[in-house]
């Protein structure tokens, strides 16, 4: 594992938001969703995740996610995504989503 400076650290802006909608994503190489998500402040972004295997559609909604919102754009097939939702890889190499232990305001800084 490489080390990485405080420095380092701060630029990344982890972000809470509330997943809005959620779309089947058949044009993904391996299953994925087409995720909205409301970050209060810094706007509607939109991301795919691979979480198929763990979450269905209906209960990703109003489920507040950490995510990760200054990455540049990244084209996934003919999708732009705009933020990476932060997630633990199971033994199983599923992804379990990372969450707020309480409600907290859309926007707020991981830290």
């Amino acid at each position: 594992m490489m080390s990485i400076t405080w420095d380092d650290f701060e630029k990344i802006e982890m972000r809470v938001g509330t997943i809005m909608e959620v779309t089947d994503f058949p044009k993904a190489k391996k299953p994925a969703y087409q995720i909205t998500v409301d970050f209060g402040e810094l706007g509607i972004k939109k991301t795919s995740a691979q979480i198929t295997a763990l979450y269905d559609k209906e209960s990703l909604i109003g489920r507040q996610v950490v995510a990760v919102v200054n990455f540049p754009p990244k084209q996934i097939a003919n999708f732009f995504s705009e933020c990476l939702i932060m997630g633990v890889y199971t033994d199983k190499k599923d992804v379990v989503l990372l969450q707020p232990e309480r409600k907290v305001e859309n926007g707020w800084k991981i830290g």
